[in-house]
């Protein structure tokens, strides 16, 4: 785990969800933003499916740039080593905000 990460939320999708990781991230001091099942064959609780609505309003604002990223450049981050992961990662985020920028200097030059 980075030192240099101050966040404590942790967001991940409901198949990351066990006791397992729960207890971890609670003896780290993490809090744990991770999405709950429905129970089979059962309705989702009202207050299950508020919480589930915040929280994938957030995380979609992230994992959109992913799938962008994953789809446009064919990312695929499979390498020996930390720096090397981290330096294929910057690449991907520097060209896509370059494309970002390309659309939005287009938006506001057509008015």
């Amino acid at each position: 785990m980075s030192q240099d990460n101050t966040g404590s939320e942790v967001w991940a999708d409901s198949a990351y969800r066990s006791q397992k990781n729960e207890t971890w991230l609670a003896e780290r001091m993490l809090t744990s933003r991770i999405h709950r099942r429905k129970l089979a064959g059962k309705p989702m609780p009202e207050v299950t499916a508020r919480a589930k609505a915040k929280k994938s309003s957030i995380r979609a604002a992230v994992d959109h740039v992913f799938a962008y990223q994953k789809v446009r450049f064919g990312l695929f981050i499979c390498t020996i080593g930390l720096e090397r992961a981290e330096a294929k990662l910057t690449l991907a985020n520097i060209a896509y905000n370059m494309n970002r920028l390309i659309f939005h200097e287009r938006r506001a030059a057509t008015g």
